[in-house]
């Protein structure tokens, strides 16, 4: 879970200073590249997923989503990540799913955005970038601006880091073109209405579609797949290590028999087989007959598993979720055809 998320309410006021200069800082930051001169344009359409608070909100879903679209417009995308949480000669978690589920798609890991959109011409010669974590990485201009927010938690705290969850004050959201609200089907509509509303306030001109995260396939350690369902005759303790647990554990508690307990390590976290064997230990405990991690985990996990010989009479399997956009006048198609259009090629 994320590290802010469990601050005390005792800690945040302490905190709050902290926030005060963090939040001065990136309001410098921003007043800088609202200047066209400090933005650079790379030679071909930039688009952008992102978000204003940290943890996960849907973004990797989204640009895989993305990529998806503008492969059916008959473009050849890129994507550019910075390959956050991988450590020397560790190839990041997100950057693992894309290659697995988007093999014709090549992804370019560069913390520099405008040096990866070279690399992404000359060695790949795509004709389309998106920017997976774009929105605060300024110095390359983007022509679309996607923000993802979270519906279970779309302020952040209303504070910045470290007392809060935002990246930067709530203004920044003027920037953004489309906002995607994620996870709509596990709030009440009032709390979606709410939601709307803010965003309003901040940013009238944006355009707002909903999205929903629903299990699609569960996947069993020798790869067989399975209708998610089959969780109803498990006892099923899940397992992750993800910014934002609260959808996987939600989904795993509405499709499983019974879920004993849970096991949440941190965000990226960097199984080895010290983490296997208290996952053992727990589902053991609890007398647990299936693991179920998120396809993030699995990557790490799965390799662990095998190489352990775990007990088969417990197997670890993976739910993999997918983002559904409901968007049935293809709103979303049309912003990305819009932006293909308006910087064709000679």
């Amino acid at each position: 879970m994320n590290q802010t998320a469990k601050l005390t309410p005792f800690l945040r006021p302490l905190l709050a200073p902290l926030s005060v200069l963090y939040s001065g800082v990136v309001r410098l930051r921003n007043r800088r590249y609202d200047k066209p001169a400090a933005r650079r344009r790379a030679d071909m359409p930039v688009l952008s997923v992102g978000n204003i608070t940290v943890g996960g909100t849907g973004k990797t879903p989204l640009v895989m989503e993305t990529v998806r679209v503008l492969r059916r417009l008959g473009r050849k995308p890129a994507i550019l990540t910075r390959g956050y949480g991988a450590g020397p000669n560790e190839t990041a978690d997100e950057v693992r799913e894309y290659a697995e589920l988007l093999p014709e798609t090549p992804v370019v890991v560069d913390p520099d955005r405008l040096a990866g959109a070279a690399t992404a011409r000359r060695e790949h010669d795509v004709d389309c970038l998106v920017l997976d974590d774009g929105f605060q990485h300024r110095r390359l201009e983007r022509d679309l601006d996607l923000v993802v927010i979270d519906a279970l938690d779309p302020w952040g705290g209303g504070r910045v880091l470290p007392a809060g969850r935002l990246r930067e004050p709530l203004c920044g959201l003027r920037r953004a073109h489309l906002f995607v609200i994620s996870r709509v089907n596990q709030v009440e509509p009032r709390v979606l209405e709410d939601i709307t509303r803010g965003l309003a306030s901040y940013n009238a001109r944006a355009d707002i579609l909903h999205a929903d995260v629903k299990p699609q396939t569960l996947v069993m350690s020798d790869e067989r797949e399975a209708n998610p369902e089959v969780l109803a005759y498990h006892n099923v303790l899940p397992v992750c290590g993800i910014g934002a647990p609260l959808t996987f554990l939600a989904s795993v508690a509405g499709l499983s028999g019974r879920v004993c307990g849970r096991l949440i390590f941190k965000d990226h976290q960097r199984y080895a087989e010290a983490h296997v064997r208290r996952i053992v230990a727990r589902a053991r405990k609890c007398s647990a007959d299936l693991i179920v991690t998120t396809r993030k985990d699995w990557v790490k996990l799965a390799p662990l598993w095998r190489r352990l010989n775990v007990e088969p009479e417990l197997d670890l399997a993976r739910l993999d979720v997918r983002m559904v956009l409901r968007d049935p006048d293809e709103l979303f198609t049309r912003h990305l055809n819009r932006v293909m259009e308006r910087r064709r090629e000679p």
